[in-house]
């Protein structure tokens, strides 16, 4: 009777170690398989800007490779940082909560106690292009804007003849990107910082910066160099150094491209501009966003890199493909 008794406890717990090993098993199972969910809030959504397009199928890309579902949504403007907090707040209030959220913060200071509510909440949080205040994300992919802001300065400085003045049109004030690039044009001047004027911001809007491009030409007289650090503010001065007919006295520089500030680089308004590269930027985000959930290791800091490109380099093969990545 007692073998008898040993055999019963010795299969209950073979049977009760199976189970365990089953419900474990199962959970497994059921985890890798739920659906991982993204939300990403960029600055905004315009189809007239190349860059957030770019960015923004970057992202797209890789969420459908990676078999994520990704939410996108953005506020009005790249200056409307209260409509970004808005759609933070709506996450904050969901019963069903993303595993992560992805933002390109609109403020540097803005949207900081609410993106630390986000992470007590246990969702992930992600920064792409720009940052906040203080270090709260598990990830940062971003290009290095303060040596993209460097090279700007450094080819300026190149083109900026004797006695010439440089003048800067930002995009919006108060913004890492814009904070960290003008910081990086100004090292970038080098020995001809003293040439330095002003620097004034259009709200990342292409009108702005036309008008603002064009009262600096007419307050500045030995204007020499206009450089605008964002699609918008670059578009628009652009714009404005064609109208006058100066190109032949003022060089055009900017960071990022468009089709736009191609033809103007061939037309001979561009002298030169500083491309980022939208689409690895966004692709990199959510791909090492899903690996992070998945538990694997990734970097967390990640430069996405940027180029000079000139009328003499546009068309060499690798900056072909970063000034046409869809071609």
């Amino acid at each position: 009777m007692k073998k008898h008794k040993g055999w019963i406890v010795l299969i209950f717990m073979m049977i009760l170690a199976l189970s365990v090993v089953g419900i474990y098993g199962y959970r497994r199972q059921i985890k890798e398989s739920k659906e991982i969910t993204l939300v990403y809030i960029p600055k905004i959504i315009d189809e007239t800007n190349d860059f957030w397009t770019t960015l923004i199928a970057g992202a797209n890309t890789a969420a459908e490779e990676y078999g994520a579902v990704l939410e996108v949504k953005a506020p009005e403007s790249e200056t409307d940082y209260e409509g970004q907090n808005a759609y933070l707040k709506e996450i904050l209030e969901r019963e069903e909560k993303p595993d992560a959220l992805l933002i390109s913060p609109v403020s540097y200071t803005q949207s900081t106690e609410l993106l630390k509510e986000i992470k007590a909440q246990g969702i992930r949080l992600v920064m792409i292009d720009s940052n906040i205040d203080e270090n709260i994300e598990d990830i940062q992919v971003s290009t290095d804007n303060l040596e993209a802001g460097k090279k700007l300065g450094e080819y300026a400085a190149s083109l900026l003849e004797e006695g010439k003045k440089v003048a800067v049109v930002g995009h919006v004030e108060g913004s890492s990107t814009a904070i960290e690039r003008e910081q990086g044009f100004r090292e970038g001047l080098g020995d001809k910082a003293d040439a330095f004027t002003e620097v004034v911001y259009c709200g990342s809007q292409y009108e702005k910066a036309y008008e603002l491009a064009a009262e600096l030409m007419e307050k500045y007289p030995d204007l020499g160099v206009i450089a605008g650090l964002n699609e918008y503010s670059a578009r628009g001065a652009a714009r404005a150094v064609r109208d006058a007919g100066a190109q032949d006295q003022i060089s055009m520089v900017g960071i990022d491209s468009s089709q736009e500030e191609i033809n103007l680089m061939e037309q001979g308004i561009f002298k030169g501009f500083v491309i980022q590269k939208p689409f690895k930027m966004g692709y990199l985000g959510v791909k090492y966003t899903i690996e992070m959930l998945k538990g694997e290791e990734v970097p967390r800091q990640v430069d996405a890199g940027s180029e000079l490109v000139t009328p003499e380099n546009m068309y060499t093969g690798e900056n072909e493909k970063l000034l046409f990545p869809f071609k």
